[in-house]
């Protein structure tokens, strides 16, 4: 219990750090009178690169900061529990993959907020408890779906046609996710496996293999209490249960 309790503090320490940076950056853009706008992706530019690390860390309001704060520090919480040696892997590359691959797509903009990332790790942690069929990992997923189970139309450019909204960093932060939940399948927790299941594989070897069952066993030790007794060792070659 310790180390779980340990493993669960620990998980916290990056998801606040990376709230906290985020709300200091808005907070000085509001404090100085300065928008850092500039700072997001602006697609096939160059200056525009630096957006793939920037843009997460830049809000366009107040309102859109606080409306991204509470999934990206839950959905970031629940990878560094649930997938804590690969977490960083899983965090970087669904960050890097959305903000690159938004950079290539996108409409020409400054594409701003963590929005992308969001997509992304909540897709990975769907995907993933699916295809790894965890009991645990799966109810992460359904209360990821709950919570956030609209989420899937904000993929598609028509859902908010009177607000600016990236939807091409939500699409590209879905598939990041989804790519990584199939190429970490091996990766991280595996499924438990169960005493009975276990049970039940060693049946059915004993039944592919050929072995004998219990009442065969039996049957074969009558007959060889027959052979004993009558002295058939003229027949033993042909005797079905030799072997």
């Amino acid at each position: 219990m310790d180390q779980e309790k340990r493993g669960f503090i620990n998980s916290l320490v990056f998801p606040s750090i990376l709230l906290v940076l985020i709300w200091l950056i808005r907070g000085i853009e509001v404090l100085f009178s300065i928008d850092l706008g500039f700072l997001g992706i602006s697609p096939l530019k160059l200056s525009g690169l630096i957006g793939i690390i920037t843009a997460p860390l830049i809000h366009g309001s107040i309102s859109h900061l606080a409306a991204n704060s509470l999934p990206l520090f839950v959905l970031t919480v629940a990878i560094f529990y649930f997938y804590r040696e690969i977490a960083w892997q899983i965090v970087l590359l669904i960050w890097f993959t959305t903000g690159l691959w938004t950079w290539f797509i996108a409409r020409d903009a400054y594409h701003i907020g963590a929005s992308g990332v969001i997509y992304g790790m909540a897709s990975f942690l769907i995907f993933s408890g699916l295809i790894r069929k965890d009991m645990r990992l799966s109810i992460v997923s359904f209360i990821v779906v709950f919570l956030y189970g609209s989420f899937v139309w904000g993929v598609f450019p028509d859902f908010f046609p009177d607000r600016e909204i990236s939807w091409e960093s939500h699409l590209m932060g879905f598939v990041s996710g989804l790519i990584m939940a199939f190429y970490y399948r091996k990766s991280g927790p595996q499924r438990k496996k169960y005493d009975w299941e276990d049970e039940e594989d060693e049946e059915d070897d004993a039944h592919d293999t050929g072995s004998p069952s219990q009442d065969e066993t039996s049957d074969n030790s009558n007959r060889q209490e027959m052979k004993v007794t009558y002295h058939y060792k003229s027949r033993s070659d042909s005797d079905p249960g030799q072997s």
